[in-house]
């Protein structure tokens, strides 16, 4: 693959809470050294609600020599507010580019789903309620996304010179006309791993490049059969019940996700993800409490002390570190 990368979450925003308090700047540096070094990645995409927060880290990434994709991702905003939001991060990446970067916009993830005015619904759990009951809802969804591409890609045309995408799910039958990439969130479950080389070399035989983003899974066995609902564990601020930890199981899925890709022609990919800080792992006490059984990182946080295989850093790589490493640090 040409881009080798890393998701990497600079803090989401909702009901006006950032889910990161404070992103230390020494800390995005030290990561980010460490997802280059260590991981072997070619480039990062940064994702995050603040676009401040996706212009420092992107500066970062790109003094590292990393490629950046600058992937605001917005939750519950109104096509107003997206629109907004897009111009905004065009300038700032535009800001990066100009200085010498590598640097692509992605102009949202899951938009349809994670936002308001494409699906009746404030919250996604109301969006998600009866999507796919109906056909005729699905056509207006596509409809009105494309409709709100058709303004914002030449709006953020007209502020930023480098290459744009979008991170799509495959039922929002986006257009690719007006970008550059085609990307898709593609996740592999148990009801769809027969199939699931094929679907990627089919995207893959098209003129446009193809990246794969969003796919990964939790770290508790089972998880990689329920790839995209492998979260679902969480039930507020706990587990929904006691779970076997999986790590050699999470390893696997991204290490055969990743032949995947490099052997069926995907242009980039970006391992979902890093890390999530609001997930910590909690060896000790009730299991209901390791939350980091519900996180899709790839290294496990602690809330409580440092790690040990880098003492200046709160948390330590998972198995599927090593297993990421080892495929990006390969020339094919």
């Amino acid at each position: 693959m040409r881009a080798k990368g890393m998701t990497y979450d600079t803090g989401f925003i909702q009901d006006g809470r950032n889910s990161i308090e404070r992103l230390d700047p020494d800390v995005v540096r030290r990561e980010l050294t460490i997802i280059r070094d260590d991981l072997h990645c070619t480039a990062v995409m940064l994702v995050g609600g603040d676009p401040a927060r996706l212009e420092s880290a992107g500066r970062t990434a790109a003094a590292l020599g990393l490629e950046v994709w600058f992937a605001p991702y917005p939750l519950d905003r109104t096509p107003d507010e997206l629109h907004a939001l897009f111009v905004d991060c065009a300038e700032r990446a535009e800001r990066l580019r100009s200085a010498g970067a590598e640097v692509l916009l992605v102009a949202g993830v899951e938009l349809s789903l994670m936002n308001r005015g494409f699906i009746p619904g404030d919250r996604i759990e109301d969006r998600l309620a009866g999507l796919f009951a109906d056909r005729d809802r699905i056509a207006a969804v596509r409809t009105r996304l494309n409709d709100f591409f058709g303004t914002a890609v030449p709006a953020i045309r007209q502020r930023f010179g480098g290459r744009v995408t979008y991170a799509a799910i495959q039922f929002e039958g986006v257009d690719w006309d007006p970008f550059d990439i085609v990307t898709y969130e593609l996740i592999r479950s148990a009801e769809v791993a027969d199939r699931f080389r094929e679907g990627v070399r089919t995207l893959a035989d098209q003129p446009k490049p193809l990246a794969i983003t969003g796919f990964g899974t939790a770290t508790w066995r089972g998880a990689a059969d329920v790839a995209p609902r492998s979260m679902e564990i969480l039930d507020g601020d706990r587990l929904k019940g006691v779970y076997e930890r999986d790590e050699a199981g999470q390893a696997a899925y991204l290490g055969e996700l990743l032949d995947i890709f490099a052997e069926e022609g995907v242009d980039s990919a970006f391992v979902h993800l890093f890390a999530l800080h609001n997930l910590p792992h909690r060896p000790d006490g009730d299991p209901r409490d390791d939350l980091d059984l519900a996180s899709l990182g790839i290294v496990k946080v602690y809330e409580d002390r440092m790690g040990t295989t880098y003492p200046d850093l709160p948390w330590d790589p998972k198995e599927a570190f090593a297993t990421i490493a080892a495929r990006y640090g390969t020339d094919g």
